[in-house]
């Protein structure tokens, strides 16, 4: 009897990581059957359980295998980064995966492994098991490039890029990036964190495929420098790329079905293109004092507002929170008055918005997002123009995309040493993002290019076809 063929996808922990996993499945599940493999035990929320209920339900052939919990493993005498205390989760699963793709041989044949970046740890196992074995990278081809191109600027430098004040890093088909903002595991070379990046992007060039989200029209300048070579250090062994995107979530449903509807009944009852939608990704929160920031100049820019408020961070100088579903009063942080002076032409909402849903309605004639790519993209496909507040991790390599190369957004200044925004400049930004008429226009033409890439002759969809042509060639 034949063996079924099926997929394995391995996403990084977050809901973020498994949306993009999961959109990419669906790409490929009417032609294998797909299993993803879910982490147990790390930043695990409801919306997750609830979110592939849904999918398991409506995609048959797309299945979930949750991974058994294991502790986590900390020294109370050693202080480490959350991103090395990650990456030291996701390892510490690699017998966990072996296990259960060697359950899942005995039954199917296992095409391709795709995983994310930082489930590296997987590529050697699988491999070795004769499993060819892809990476899904989640963020666009500029990140990769600086990925790529990251064991260089290891061998360059001595000095933990977080004290690099001045220093501008030059990465092929990248705009000069400030040491400083490179991605926070990247930092500090004390931490472990910085030696695992390391470890995980000196591991790309041994996939037998990279699958990026995005498409080659909107980062041309990446696209090139990593088709040319350039970012690797040994060019003749790069991997093929596959650029796919963009891959956009589906209209999602959080637990609370009619706050959900009180945001979509808001913002359908505002006049076409009044208001600026605000929201910093499922992570990105702020200190009190930012948030009051935030509310001040949204207040003096006079135009309609949809504000997706977290719960603020004690430390000035953090910019997320792991514990998203944690409860507070949003009056209580909000400057006194201002949920009655700005009543009738602004709302703010806690926690979460159904975001693709309020990206498309009429009335969203901005978008101030914290440059994740999720968000990035579903603004580009929205056609949107945005403002970029780089918050973490990559984001501020994607606001050099976004500002300079897509030109679909213009960006914040952040003051140096905290990144505060102040509220002059949010009330500046808001104004020139809902008034400057050719950054719509640039963001509609962004838009026009994102559906030709995934139309019938598009380019991402003919870069889909040749990853299948490609896996299908793999012998068994």
């Amino acid at each position: 009897m034949q063996k079924e063929e099926r997929i394995v996808l391995y996403p990084a922990p977050g809901i973020g990581h498994i949306i993009s996993m999961v959109e990419l499945a669906k790409h490929l599940n009417n032609r294998y059957s797909i299993t993803i493999l879910l982490f147990t035990g790390f930043r695990d929320h409801p919306s997750i359980d609830s979110y592939i209920h849904r999918i398991s339900t409506t995609y048959s052939s797309i299945t979930f295998h949750r991974l058994p919990q294991i502790p986590f493993s900390t020294s109370p005498t050693t202080t480490v980064s959350s991103a090395a205390i990650a990456f030291d989760f996701v390892k510490r699963n690699a017998p966990n995966v072996t296990t259960t793709l060697t359950l899942i041989s005995q039954s199917s044949t296992i095409k391709s492994f795709i995983i994310d970046l930082f489930c590296t740890s997987a590529l050697e196992p699988a491999s070795s098991m004769g499993i060819p074995v892809y990476y899904f990278f989640t963020s666009g081809a500029a990140v990769l490039a600086l990925f790529s191109y990251f064991p260089i600027i290891h061998e360059r430098y001595a000095t933990s890029f977080k004290d690099m004040f001045g220093v501008e890093l030059r990465v092929p088909g990248n705009a000069p990036l400030k040491a400083v903002n490179m991605p926070e595991p990247m930092l500090v070379r004390d931490d472990p964190s910085y030696w695992d990046m390391l470890w995980f992007c000196k591991h790309l060039p041994k996939a037998r495929g990279i699958i990026v989200n995005t498409f080659g029209e909107l980062e041309p300048l990446a696209v090139k420098a990593i088709t040319e070579g350039a970012c690797f250090p040994h060019p003749t062994r790069a991997p093929p790329v596959y650029y796919i995107g963009p891959l956009i979530a589906e209209p999602q449903q959080s637990g609370a079905a009619k706050e959900n509807e009180k945001c979509l009944s808001w913002v359908d009852a505002q006049p076409s293109r009044s208001v600026v939608y605000l929201c910093f990704g499922s992570r990105g929160s702020f200190s009190m004092s930012q948030v009051n920031e935030i509310a001040r100049g949204l207040e003096r820019s006079g135009h309609r507002f949809l504000w997706v408020l977290k719960t603020p961070t004690q430390d000035k100088g953090r910019n997320q929170v792991d514990h998203t579903t944690e409860e507070f009063d949003v009056s209580s942080v909000l400057p006194r008055g201002f949920m009655e002076r700005t009543k009738g032409r602004g709302l703010v909402v806690k926690s979460w918005a159904p975001q693709v849903e309020v990206l498309s309605r009429d009335s969203v004639g901005g978008f101030v997002t914290h440059c994740g790519w999720n968000s990035v993209l579903e603004g580009v496909v929205a056609g949107v123009p945005m403002v970029a507040w780089p918050l973490y991790a990559e984001q501020h390599v994607n606001r050099h995309v976004m500002v300079e190369e897509m030109r679909v957004a213009i960006a914040v200044e952040q003051r140096e040493g905290d990144g505060l925004v102040s509220a002059v400049e949010v009330e500046t930004k808001v104004r020139v993002l809902m008034e400057r008429e050719e950054l719509r226009v640039r963001s509609l033409k962004v838009k026009e290019m994102a559906l030709e890439a995934v139309g019938e002759f598009g380019s991402s969809t003919r870069a889909l076809a040749n990853l299948v042509h490609s896996m299908n060639c793999i012998k068994d």
